[in-house]
């Protein structure tokens, strides 16, 4: 067998095949689509292989057959039925209407061009549109596919300019109503992007179309799955963890039966042969980072939330929900589903140890004043604890704490809750890939932060207090509480540790911790 080449950052169809390079086969996906529809919409994040799925579509349109021998769809496909193709790529970068205008018309006196039509100048990029999609249809005699990549590119683009990411929705809007009104010379419709505007707004010019976004029945067309690294990249696995390959990189799911990996860090990982945050790395997240702030997030909610599942296609330029903002970016995932009544549910988390830890560095390197990188910090804190040295952990926390600006906590003065000291501690110790769980439940209760070291656990309790006359009193209730919620049943073999910590809303800092072995009763086997 000749060795394959790892195909990273391509996203030509034919480049792949012809080029030797590893293939995932996702087209037996595909013709399953054609064959039961004519109009889809499927929003991934960014680099997770939208444009390959597009441009294969293409070459399958188009009839390129020797492209596809071998593959599921080969013998299922009449390859004498060529169409000709519109696609459509706003991969560039757009600050304003006249920027579309002009992508849309470069692409479209292309494909004039090519298909060896006579050029019609002077046009608007809607009325060219129009115009091309009647006159390929007549010039083949068959209606014309037409595909489009990063729709809303153009609007995430300008997200944080409300006017000018309206300018550009609105003129986006009239180009996709185009494609809508000309079902006459339409064969097939596919659009892809990251983003799933509602039906109120961007949608209502693409009515028609299926969102496949979250249908189980297509949940792998893009990504990769384990069967597929320990199949097609079975070369590449020798000398790699496969475990830390799953830690670190699995866990995307949209209700299928599989979770899946993002294709730029599998490639990555089996070309560098060292774990990374390579996706995470390829984009700035500045955008989620000033919402946040904005909105005074907080950050804990992010994590084992649940919500209402039309919260995911919620999303206007106007009124971003900061969870589907999460989630469709990539950086939530959905873990479970529920249903109530006529109400559908959907719990979200990290996907991944890439995730977890990335976005953790990053936010609160964007809070912190200094602009230290949290992973020192966290290292820091972890030393602590493993060696009981409480004053020197508290003497940290004091400092860090201080070093921390307001913008998080001003409008809902969030340094009045437990859970704002929670959620800073637990984001600085996971980027020191420190097992931590937040408000985790148990049969008599749920803990505040549990930090698992194997054989050892840190059981945190946390209270805010107004003032340091209250310190004592909360301390005594924060111990009480701990003993009473039943550690001996879940942790019976391993040594706990009770750790109170105490905070001011007005100090808007560390009051106080004090520390405690808990001695476990020990349970005879029946």
């Amino acid at each position: 067998m000749n060795k394959k080449y790892l195909p990273v950052g391509i996203q030509d169809f034919k480049t792949i095949r012809d080029g030797g390079f590893y293939y995932v086969d996702k087209t037996a996906q595909i013709l399953h689509l054609v064959e039961h529809g004519r109009n889809y919409f499927l929003s991934r994040p960014r680099r997770f292989g939208k444009s390959l799925l597009l441009d294969t579509f293409q070459e399958l349109f188009e009839c390129n057959e020797p492209l596809f021998r071998g593959l599921h769809v080969h013998n299922h496909w009449d390859w004498a039925n060529k169409r000709l193709v519109v696609r459509l790529s706003f991969d560039g970068r757009h600050r304003g209407p006249e920027d579309i205008e002009r992508t849309v018309l470069k692409q479209l006196k292309i494909i004039e061009h090519n298909a060896g039509l006579k050029a019609i100048p002077g046009e608007t990029a809607q009325e060219f549109l129009l115009h091309l999609l009647d006159r390929l249809h007549r010039a083949s005699g068959k209606k014309v596919v037409v595909l489009v990549d990063e729709y809303d590119k153009p609007i995430l683009d300008v997200i944080d300019n409300k006017e000018m990411a309206t300018a550009n929705r609105d003129l986006l809007g009239g180009i996709y109503g185009i494609i809508k009104g000309s079902a006459r010379n339409v064969h097939f419709v596919f659009v892809t992007g990251v983003s799933m505007f509602s039906k109120v707004s961007m949608f209502s010019y693409l009515n028609n179309l299926d969102n496949i976004s979250l249908e189980p029945d297509y949940a792998t067309i893009c990504g990769y799955t384990d069967n597929d690294l320990d199949t097609v990249f079975a070369p590449e696995l020798e000398g790699l963890d496969r475990n830390e390959i799953r830690r670190w990189y699995n866990g995307y799911h949209w209700r299928g039966e599989e979770k899946l990996y993002n294709p730029f860090d599998v490639l990555l990982l089996f070309k560098k042969r060292d774990f990374d945050a390579y996706w995470f790395e390829t984009g700035s997240p500045r955008f989620l980072f000033e919402t946040l702030k904005a909105r005074s997030v907080n950050p804990i909610e992010f994590e084992n939330q649940l919500i209402d599942k039309t919260v995911l296609s919620n999303i206007e330029v106007e009124n971003i929900p900061a969870e589907a903002l999460l989630f469709q970016a990539g950086y939530m995932t959905i873990v479970d589903e529920f249903r109530d009544g006529g109400m559908v549910f959907y719990r979200l988390d990290y996907p991944n140890y890439e995730v977890e830890f990335s976005l953790n560095n990053q936010l609160l390197a964007n809070l912190d004043n200094r602009g230290k990188v949290p992973l020192a910090e966290g290292k820091s804190f972890k030393s602590c604890l493993e060696t009981h040295d409480f004053e020197a952990f508290a003497d940290q926390l004091r400092t860090w704490l201080a070093s921390i600006p307001y913008q998080w906590h001003i409008k809902n003065d969030l340094a009045r809750y437990e859970a704002w000291y929670l959620s800073l501690l637990l984001m600085c110790l996971r980027t020191a890939s420190v097992e931590v769980r937040a408000e985790e439940s148990i049969s008599h209760g749920r803990y505040d932060m549990v930090i698992d070291f194997g054989e050892e656990i840190f059981i945190l309790e946390f209270k805010v207090v107004k003032s340091q006359d209250e310190v004592e009193a909360k301390l005594v209730a924060a111990f009480d509480q701990m003993r009473k919620k039943g550690y001996a049943n879940k942790y019976r073999d391993k040594s706990i540790h009770l750790i109170a910590v105490v905070c001011g809303s007005e100090a808007r800092n560390l009051l106080e911790i004090k520390a405690e072995a808990f001695d476990a009763p020990q349970h005879n086997s029946p």
